[in-house]
């Protein structure tokens, strides 16, 4: 048997790049879909060549990680992408998006896109936010090609997934960083002034310069249901460290006597609108796991 990884899967066939580089057509056994089991982009597999000449994918190796959505496995880092401007940034979201990738244990990357569209003192604003928090964020503008090389070092020799709502930009990056990728942009919808989706499926695409990325379909608002209410505080990195010097375990950082989380909040140290989307993720989890019992 010969390993690979699945660069796309599309209409019951995966696309398997082999260890020498060659990218072979293959079919899942009929056991997988009898066993329940799921494969994913990205997944590393064990292939093997049948008489007739096709490729059957044998056996799916243990996973590094798993992002939910996107749904793609073994990524080394999420570069979550939202534009500064048109369609305006929202906060709660680009929340929502970070706990996500803090959940699937994978190295982020803040990536604010369109900056051309506005002042330089609201980007140096929202890279103090996030940096503080000890993420690392760029400002780039596909349109200008500002911040395009600093982006392609990042990606460079790894395994990325570019994640966001839809209209942000992320085809258009890609297309920026290199240009025979060819892949199909939107505009914004003139009636919501969001993104249509132009990016109709996960797939892995190999870069010139080294490395996979995945341009995935973009989505708004998404169901944080695989995520329990206790472990929230810790995918917000700076409550998670703030937590254990609260006075009592398993604080949940609301009404609760002593809170360091809350101390924090009223110096300065911790954000008010970050503190703010913690409690309405958490009430929406809370609301999340109520109807599913």
């Amino acid at each position: 048997m010969v390993e690979g990884q699945i660069l796309k899967g599309l209409g019951g066939f995966y696309f398997v790049k082999k260890t020498d580089g060659a990218i072979v057509t293959c079919k899942a056994r009929g056991r997988f879909k009898k066993d329940n089991i799921d494969i994913y982009v990205g997944d590393r597999v064990k292939i093997n060549q049948t008489i007739d000449n096709t490729w059957v994918i044998e056996h799916v190796i243990s996973r590094k990680n798993l992002i939910i959505r996107p749904p793609i496995a073994n990524i080394e880092q999420c570069i979550i992408v939202f534009a500064i401007k048109s369609p305006d940034l929202n906060y709660n979201q680009l929340n929502r998006f970070l706990i996500l990738a803090e959940k699937s244990g994978v190295e982020i990357v803040i990536c604010i896109n369109k900056t051309d569209l506005v002042e330089k003192k609201q980007i140096e604003s929202i890279h103090r936010k996030y940096t503080h928090i000890g993420y690392n964020l760029i400002a780039i503008s596909a349109k200008e090609k500002f911040g395009i090389e600093k982006l392609k070092n990042i990606l460079k020799d790894k395994i990325s997934v570019l994640s966001g709502p839809s209209g942000v930009g992320k085809s258009t990056l890609l297309n920026a960083i290199q240009p025979g990728l060819k892949l199909k942009t939107g505009e914004l919808s003139e009636k919501t002034r969001r993104g249509r989706h132009t990016t109709r499926h996960v797939e892995l695409l190999q870069l010139d310069f080294g490395g996979l990325v995945a341009d995935t379909p973009g989505f708004g608002h998404f169901k944080l249901d695989h995520i329990y209410p206790e472990e929230l505080s810790n995918l917000f990195i700076e409550i998670g460290k703030a937590a254990p010097y609260c006075r009592f375990k398993g604080c949940m950082h609301r009404h609760e006597p002593n809170c360091e989380v809350k101390n924090l909040v009223s110096e300065g140290i911790i954000g008010k609108d970050r503190y703010n989307s913690y409690l309405e993720l958490l009430n929406e989890i809370e609301e999340n796991r109520r109807d599913i019992y």
